[in-house]
């Protein structure tokens, strides 16, 4: 008979990063489900930010007729897309570019100290599930409005319709790493480095073309927002892309997305090295 291990010694077990995951998670999961008034509230909140937000493109398209040469329905996928991507990456690492508050407060010192990894901690301090509002608005604006702008499905097309919102999160979740990163060398920077997660969310929802040349190279090779959600769907909808964001660019997604975390990470690490600690 095989020797049974003593439940001493099971407990003494180092416990993996994917039960860490789901215990921190699940917990503050059970935390905001319990209060369902302030929850449903909270939802709803982000559902009206969402839809007011896709209804300043609709009253300009009402006007001009095409933004950036597309459609009302063209322009709704680029947003359902993008607000898809931002919601899920936000939900999730969202909470990273708040390291500022954490810092300040000297409560860095006890997360450090922790046999948790720092990020994970980071990250979990406050999973905001009201963000899922904006994810659920996304993902309808984003399947409803592929429908009608004819987007004709393949086993090709359908792998890209499911891996770009994914990729998108996942590159979403690398800025917000380096937005957090950049605050152990810039205490008070927590606007500074919004500009680049919030502003790139901003860059995404909107198609790519209307932007200037200049700023159009900065958000596709620097902060890489034309990709998440433009680029995909010009790939999506066989539509031509302008100067520096062809359509095959949409396949771009996830390699980009690898890059800019072995750069957050690496970034992240840098400035954990550095840190000295708040005087607490």
């Amino acid at each position: 008979m095989a020797e049974q291990i003593p439940r001493s010694a099971q407990q003494d077990r180092p416990v993996s990063t994917a039960r860490m995951v789901r215990t921190l998670y699940g917990s503050r999961i059970r935390s905001q489900a319990t209060f369902r008034t302030s929850f449903l509230a909270d939802v709803l909140g982000q559902v009206l930010v969402v839809g007011t937000e896709f209804l300043e493109l609709w009253v300009i398209l009402s006007q001009v007729g095409l933004l950036g040469g597309m459609t009302l329905t063209q322009v709704a996928v680029v947003y359902g897309l993008g607000a898809l991507a931002f919601g899920i990456g936000d939900m999730l690492f969202g909470e990273i570019d708040g390291l500022s508050a954490q810092i300040r407060s000297g409560r860095l010192e006890v997360l450090l100290i922790r046999p948790v990894p720092l990020l994970l901690q980071i990250s979990s301090l406050d999973l905001s599930l009201r963000r899922i509002g904006r994810i659920v608005v996304g993902l309808a604006m984003y399947v409803t409005a592929l429908g009608i702008a004819g987007f004709s499905p393949t086993p090709t097309t359908l792998l890209l319709a499911v891996l770009a919102p994914l990729s998108g999160a996942l590159i979403f979740g690398a800025l917000f790493t380096m937005a957090g990163a950049m605050q152990f060398w810039l205490v008070d920077g927590r606007e500074f480095a919004s500009a680049f997660t919030y502003g790139g969310n901003y860059v995404a929802t909107t198609p790519g073309a209307v932007f200037a040349l200049p700023m159009r190279a900065f958000f596709t090779f620097v902060i890489p927002a034309t990709l998440i959600a433009y680029a995909p769907t010009l790939a999506l909808l066989d539509l031509p892309g302008p100067a520096l964001v062809p359509s095959w660019a949409g396949w771009l997604g996830l390699p980009v997305a690898v890059l800019a975390w072995i750069a957050a990470g690496s970034l992240w690490r840098a400035g954990v090295r550095r840190y000295t600690g708040a005087g607490g």
